[in-house]
């Protein structure tokens, strides 16, 4: 392995000096994507209502075109799925990625364009392992196979011209031939649309196959790996892969998860890397082990600009470019790529940790958060404190999410519910409650005012629901599998009635 490694860093070298250059010339850079973007529109219906040809400064473009939600564009998008071209980006628009909808109830269908796929989210993928190989020159990751967990594909059914899937299953269709022997399982095993069957077919191919890296989404890799357990009888993954050394990881917060991965994997040198890479575009990757933060990846086709989140809801709300964020302050994020979507609010938050180089966590979704009394809770808020009150406790969490309880006759002050599954339940209850409820009001000061003598808010109310609430409460809305998240808070009881009505049947 020591040629074939140096082979690999001989050859990341040019790119990892590439992406050194993000630290003292992020602006330029950027400039350069934003106007290789209008050039290249500048002919599509959208580029010619929105003068491209003659837009030659951020400021003009911010002045020009609006800030658009999916729901502004949707006209458009399925105007090019009937086949037209040249109405947000060059040509026609053969892949549309289907997501999984966590800002809105129903479907939406992004771009995915040629130019997105090679520039963007292959080059993400490539960029992966270059950083990899840095931090871990000796590493023998080629030396075996990447299994990788993803969704599935169909032909669409408003056209005969275009396709819809998960963005993995986009990808899996469009990789080069020769990546067959680095990946499994199979192309038609990866693309089963009935996760119970694709994870069992898995199984089968892959406990026969040296894998040394993982990726996909925490929580369906763990069904998966838990079923591959008892399928072959074994009592961790290493006795089943001995060589498995990374798993790259995105989709959602990875801490819930953090212990139950320890114990089914319990290797001193295992290496985890989070990659924040959305149907919309790859944009940040993991480049530091001993920090959770993300370099954001300026040379990807993809133009960034920021809200705060407090002004998300503003009719006409004001973005800035990336050099103009500061460190600490919650935004939400505003792209245009190269899959033809403009000025488009994505719906995650982030916080910039770091602009020597760029660094950044997401927070949030700008639809996902608790806000019904004034308390402004979002989803960082939540992982965190609920991290705090595991390490207490001695608790691994499989999954939850929380919401509010109104006021109401019989109830005289609000607070929130959690519904929680438990891996290993807390030692004390009661204590996690505490140190949940604590650790919320140390980070966010507007849910510490409202609790501030019970002034508002009570205690948060935990449940403890169930083995199996989740996933049969995914399985019934028909996202099992693949970029379909679990959402951890809502302003409303939507999710929460729906879970309890499944908890009371399986307790």
């Amino acid at each position: 392995m020591a040629i074939v490694n140096s082979i690999i860093n001989w050859i990341n070298y040019k790119r990892i000096y590439e992406i050194d250059l993000y630290r003292e010339h992020a602006r330029e850079i950027q400039e350069e994507v934003l106007f290789n973007l209008l050039n290249t529109a500048k002919s599509t219906e959208w580029g010619e209502k929105y003068d491209y040809a003659n837009t030659k400064s951020w400021e003009s473009y911010k002045e020009n075109v609006p800030v658009s939600r999916y729901e502004t564009i949707e006209p458009l998008i399925n105007r090019m799925i009937q086949g037209e071209r040249n109405v947000l980006w060059p040509g026609s628009m053969k892949w549309f990625a289907k997501s999984s909808g966590t800002t809105n109830a129903k479907s939406k269908f992004i771009p995915v364009s040629k130019e997105s796929l090679d520039d963007c989210h292959f080059r993400g993928g490539k960029d992966v392992l270059a950083i990899y190989y840095r931090n871990y020159p000796e590493a023998s990751l080629l030396s075996g196979k990447s299994l990788t967990l993803g969704g599935s594909h169909q032909m669409s059914n408003m056209s005969n011209n275009a396709y819809y899937g998960d963005l993995s299953a986009i990808m899996i269709e469009n990789l080069p031939f020769w990546t067959d022997f680095h990946r499994t399982p199979p192309t038609d095993i990866a693309l089963i649309p009935e996760f119970e069957e694709k994870i069992a077919q898995i199984t089968k191919t892959a406990i026969n196959e040296n894998v040394t890296s993982l990726a996909g989404v925490p929580s369906w890799f763990l069904v998966l790996l838990r079923y591959i357990l008892e399928y072959t009888g074994k009592s961790n993954i290493l006795e089943v892969w001995p060589n498995l050394e990374l798993f790259m990881h995105g989709g959602i917060a990875f801490d819930p998860y953090r212990e139950q991965y320890k114990r089914i994997i319990p290797s001193a040198t295992m290496n985890y890397m989070e990659t924040y890479n959305a149907s919309e575009g790859f944009f940040a990757i993991q480049d530091d082990p001993g920090s959770a933060n993300m370099l954001l990846m300026l040379d990807y086709g993809v133009f960034y600009e920021f809200i705060p989140a407090c002004n998300v809801e503003d009719e006409y709300p004001v973005t800035i470019p990336l050099w103009e964020v500061e460190i600490g302050v919650n935004y939400a994020m505003v792209i245009s790529t190269n899959g033809g979507l403009w000025r488009y609010m994505i719906g995650d938050t982030v916080k910039f940790s770091s602009k020597d180089p760029y660094k950044l966590r997401i927070t949030g979704r700008t639809k996902h958060f608790i806000n019904a009394f004034g308390e402004e809770v979002i989803i960082d808020n939540a992982e965190r404190a609920i991290k705090e009150a595991c390490m207490a406790t001695g608790a691994i969490i499989s999954d939850y999410t929380a919401g509010p309880i109104f006021m109401s006759e019989s109830q005289a002050k609000g607070a929130h519910e959690w519904l929680i599954e438990f891996d290993t339940n807390p030692d004390n209850l009661e204590k996690f409650i505490k140190i949940l409820d604590l650790k919320l009001q140390d980070l966010n000061s507007d849910y510490e005012a409202k609790r501030h003598k019970n002034a508002t808010l009570e205690m948060p109310h935990v449940l403890a629901v169930a083995a199996g609430t989740f996933i049969q409460w995914m399985r019934e809305r028909g996202k099992v599998g693949g970029q379909n998240k679990v959402p951890r808070l809502s302003n409303n009881r939507e999710y929460l009635d729906g879970l309890l009505r499944i908890h009371e049947t399986l307790k």
